[in-house]
């Protein structure tokens, strides 16, 4: 006979190896040293009239080499998972204080200057800011003119269409992009400083005053 009676097969023993990764993994030389001892005992065991050939001890071999690399690879993955998300953590503790911008409509107008932002995907022959209060109600118009793709920021003097200086206090802003006769899309950037940051299911994340909570990745510019 060919296999050792009541003993599991290599193949089925690969397949509890396996099956195994996902719960309770053994070490890749304790696993390799199992098969190995059991290929020899089964090849000592094994009938002289119909031995096993060459293309049987190869594919065996190759099916404790892919389980010992997958669970190779996992560790590793799990170990690049983990260094990146330390970085993450440490770049974003050092982003405290700093200002951002990210994405958002709100401007806060304070001593006559607001700032605020914008992201083109493509260059444009005319950029306006309409700026509205609370209530919904345009304040300034501004005409930033021609403006390349990209990220960029604008700043209202805090002056209305009316001539008179606005009061300080929270606005939002909306943009219209042209080029040629075509609207293009634009979007809108809040401007803020970084308070805090902290660890999230999705990442680390940066407490932005009145903006909330916001992603690493939400991060357009950083000043």
């Amino acid at each position: 006979m060919s296999l050792i009676q009541d003993s599991a097969s290599v193949s089925e023993l690969l397949a509890s190896n396996g099956s195994g990764i996902k719960t309770a993994r053994k070490g890749d030389e304790d696993m390799q040293e199992r098969f190995l001892k059991l290929l020899v005992t089964q090849m000592q065991n094994q009938d002289p009239l119909s031995p096993m050939d060459n293309a049987e001890v190869t594919s065996q071999m190759a099916q404790i080499s892919t389980v010992s690399g997958i669970d190779k690879l996992n560790t590793t993955l799990e170990k690049l998972v983990a260094d990146s998300d330390a970085r993450r953590s440490f770049e974003a503790a050092a982003m405290i204080g700093r200002s951002v911008l990210v994405p958002g409509k709100d401007m806060q107008l304070e001593n006559q200057a607001a700032i605020g932002g914008f992201e083109l995907a493509e260059s444009v022959d005319k950029l306006t800011v309409t700026v509205k209060d609370s209530a919904g109600i345009t304040v300034r118009e501004i005409d930033l003119g021609a403006q390349a793709a990209g990220v960029g920021t604008f700043v209202w003097d805090g002056m209305a269409n009316n001539g008179n200086a606005a009061a300080d206090g929270q606005y939002s802003f909306a943009l219209k992009a042209m080029r040629a006769d075509k609207e293009v899309s634009a979007s809108a950037l809040a401007f803020g400083s970084v308070s805090s940051a902290s660890a999230g299911k999705e990442g680390a994340l940066l407490e932005v005053g009145r903006l909330g909570y916001v992603g690493m990745d939400d991060v357009k510019k950083i000043f």
